[in-house]
């Protein structure tokens, strides 16, 4: 991709909060999203606006961050549009990034069929018969069950996952393809598309920390296929709605074949434990 600040003078007086925003994405975002995970964990057995309460959360949180760098962007005085990528595509991708953003919506769309019919509830360990109870506790709950319970179970909870399934196209996308690899790209100078894309696989990974050593290999795969339809189509179009396909596909599984959440456990006299 051409246009790319070819140094930090680009930003100009925004700079240093560029670089700032930037370091923030890789170091900071993954320790808040592991805290906003965790208290929605502590509070998934007994508060059932838990779930609600994390989206509504997470959309203040990705707007906030997005509107800040927005906000960098505009105060930097040689960084055009196109340098972010807020623009139509100059051409179709590559054939190996479009292959593989072919390859992402095929088995995005080929796992519908899997997780509709329960891989996700299977997904949950379930206690062995006569085996001790588990823990309890604030943040007791197997790491990957707290994670399948993000995904919305009633209609209400559906409308909002819809929200934040956009948001996410949106937003990331416009946070750590166009505005982190601009701001790389400056500090750096000169690097080539393939260190961005991994500069951007791995910053992308490591947001989603919370969701294990997985998680983080899965996300970051997912963040240099669209760090490099990004960067080959200089827009952030394509990757904006494969972002979105691949996290809204969740709303095609039915409540039936996501993994039940069991209420907290009742201390004598009824309270909670």
């Amino acid at each position: 991709m051409t246009g790319l600040p070819a140094s930090l003078a680009d930003y100009g007086p925004a700079a240093l909060s560029a670089v700032v925003v930037g370091v923030y994405l890789v170091l900071g975002e993954p320790l808040a999203g592991h805290v906003l995970h965790r208290r929605f964990e502590g509070r998934l057995r007994s508060d059932p606006n838990a779930r609600r309460s994390f989206y509504l959360r997470l959309l203040v949180l990705e707007w906030g961050l997005a509107l800040l760098a927005l906000v960098i962007w505009l105060a930097a005085t040689d960084v055009d549009a196109a340098a972010v990528g807020l623009a139509w595509p100059t051409g179709p991708p590559g054939p190996v990034a479009g292959v593989a953003a072919v390859l992402v919506l095929v088995l995005a769309l080929a796992s519908v069929r899997a997780l509709r019919g329960g891989a996700l509830a299977r997904a949950v360990p379930q206690p062995r018969p006569g085996s001790s109870p588990p823990p309890q506790g604030r943040h007791a709950e197997p790491p990957v069950h707290a994670t399948l319970a993000l995904l919305p179970r009633s209609r209400s909870e559906r409308r909002l996952f819809t929200v934040v399934g956009v948001t996410a196209g949106v937003c990331e996308e416009w946070l750590y393809r166009g505005f982190f690899l601009a701001v790389v790209a400056a500090v750096a100078g000169g690097l080539p598309d393939v260190a961005l894309v991994l500069v951007g696989a791995v910053a992308f990974g490591l947001a989603h920390a919370y969701q294990g050593p997985s998680g983080i290999v899965l996300t970051g795969v997912l963040g240099g296929v669209f760090a490099a339809l990004y960067l080959e189509t200089g827009s952030l179009l394509l990757p904006v709605l494969l972002h979105a396909a691949v996290d809204l596909r969740f709303l095609l599984v039915p409540s039936s074949a996501l993994p039940e959440v069991l209420p907290a456990p009742r201390a004598p006299g009824g309270a909670l434990a």
